[in-house]
């Protein structure tokens, strides 16, 4: 086998194509640079779903950032307002308290849990007043009633106070909620008589 076939059939005996080359200023570039992984990691991120800094940190912190490049790109995306906590903390408690009807002490802690600061949660909290609270709770209460109509009254009362204290909800508030709800539907207060105590 001769001239270029020859060349050609060499080539491929050799080193692939694809293979890095064992050194010079070529292999040097093939090092991946922390701070462009960084915005990569972080375009991706934001592009999936809106996050606060924390979160985004705790991503660059797991990909063994360093951490003064995380801060120096999580600050430039801060600047620039691709990160915005407070408005993405205002957007959280919107749509977790319409989607799952979380109560503002429930969003506190999950706001909390990525990374938002107490006072930026406390300012998007204020969107959510007493009686928006109210509302969603009492929805809860006749959603959890009307799928446990046919049990006795008092399972009724536990499963339905089970339900809201996982979202969050004051006993004091449920209690009462429960009870016009039932009272609505013609049960006496005898029918409660397992119902909780307000707080």
């Amino acid at each position: 086998m001769t001239g270029a076939t020859g060349r050609s059939a060499a080539r491929r005996r050799g080193r692939p194509a694809t293979e890095p080359p064992p050194d010079g200023a070529a292999a040097q570039d093939l090092e991946p640079d922390p701070e462009s992984v960084a915005r990569s990691i972080v375009l991706r991120r934001l592009a999936a779903a809106a996050q606060s800094r924390g979160q985004l940190a705790d991503a660059l912190a797991r990909r063994d950032v360093p951490l003064d490049v995380a801060t120096r790109v999580l600050d430039r995306f801060t600047e620039v307002g691709l990160i915005d906590d407070a408005e993405y903390a205002r957007m959280f408690v919107r749509s977790r308290h319409a989607e799952r009807g979380l109560s503002r002490r429930a969003l506190g802690v999950e706001l909390r849990r990525k990374g938002i600061d107490d006072e930026t949660a406390a300012a998007a909290l204020q969107d959510l007043d007493d009686e928006d609270e109210e509302q969603a709770a009492r929805e809860l209460v006749r959603r959890r009633l009307r799928s446990t109509a046919g049990l006795e009254a008092q399972v009724r009362v536990r499963r339905t106070y089970g339900a809201l204290g996982r979202k969050g909800y004051a006993p004091g508030l449920v209690a009462r909620l429960v009870r016009e709800e039932l009272a609505a539907e013609g049960l006496a207060d005898d029918d409660m008589a397992s119902t909780p105590p307000d707080d």
